[in-house]
């Protein structure tokens, strides 16, 4: 057996940060699967404050999605606890890594700079886009969704005959862009890349003051621009909010799903949403809560609601 002598001290200080490197690099990989938050007796929700899914009022915290994972967080038999975050940091939050939205061929790019993991799951109103499922896991759909071209109610714009093809209406509402002043935001579900609006010739602005998307709406009614891009939990408070300020002109996408999401190391923790989900629907509390935070969206797509497995 070899001896280590004291000039080898050197030599066992690089192998003790190497194995704290790699205890490291193992937690960051883990940290976050479901054997992980128990033990940590804790579920760290990242969330966005948006639209009725988050929301941070004088009142306190509550939402749909924060009120789901307070469920979740219970039925895990740990405690709870609200991450806030940002759309252009929440899926380095989740996983470790920097994302950057889709470029020109659909591919998320994800920086090789690591960054600090701060959160085991995201729930606020998070649209399942492509670019998004080469990040993260989605889980089952939470919530129905699309995006609307939303104008001010002084606009000559004026909302389409829907035709009941969907594809059809998005045309007729993409045939009212030309030479009109529309209000996006990049790296979201607004994003007009995801929607074609460039070959409209519509005139595409980018809101940039901040990344809060409840922001865009109003924006518009000041004169930020004639109309924008929101989706539908949104645009349905945003005519809570301000009725008879806008009007819904249509559709720009198909129907889309928004769900919560997982790093992808953690596979037992999206089976156990996932099952504890269909529980709640099933048991009708998330009717409830639906019926609580978003009162009309039955009336736009109700379908979903009505299917025990999510309108799929």
């Amino acid at each position: 057996m070899r001896v280590i002598q004291f000039g080898d001290d050197r030599k066992i200080r690089a192998l003790f940060w190497m194995i704290v490197a790699f205890c490291l690099l193992v937690t960051s990989v883990y940290a976050g699967d479901l054997a992980e938050i128990r033990r940590r007796g804790l579920l760290r929700h990242l969330g966005i404050p948006y639209a009725n899914f988050v929301r941070n009022s004088a009142k306190g915290l509550d939402g749909l999605d924060v009120e789901l994972m307070q469920l979740f967080a219970a039925h895990l038999g740990v405690e709870y606890q609200w991450v806030e975050t940002s759309w252009s940091e929440v899926f380095g939050d989740l996983t470790g890594q920097n994302v950057q939205p889709a470029n020109d061929n659909g591919v998320a790019v994800i920086s090789e700079n690591a960054t600090a993991i701060r959160g085991d799951i995201i729930a606020n109103g998070l649209t399942i886009l492509d670019w998004r499922k080469q990040v993260v896991q989605f889980s089952n759909p939470t919530f129905p969704t699309g995006v609307w071209l939303i104008a001010r109610a002084d606009s000559p714009i004026k909302p389409i005959e829907p035709s009941g093809d969907i594809e059809t209406d998005i045309q007729l509402v993409k045939s009212l862009l030309a030479g009109r002043s529309v209000l996006t935001m990049e790296g979201t579900c607004l994003d007009p890349s995801l929607y074609g609006l460039a070959s409209t010739g519509a005139e595409i602005r980018l809101y940039t003051a901040s990344e809060n998307l409840n922001e865009i709406a109003p924006a518009v009614i000041n004169g930020a621009a004639e109309a924008t891009l929101l989706d539908v939990p949104d645009a349905l408070v945003a005519l809570q909010a301000w009725p008879g300020d806008i009007k819904i002109i249509g559709p720009v996408s198909s129907k889309q799903f928004m769900g919560a999401a997982v790093a992808k190391s953690s596979p037992e923790l999206l089976a156990a949403f996932n099952r504890f989900f269909e529980d709640l629907r099933s048991s009708g509390t998330y009717d409830e809560l639906v019926k609580k935070y978003y009162p009309t969206v039955y009336l736009y797509l109700g379908d979903f609601f009505q299917s025990g497995k999510g309108g799929q």
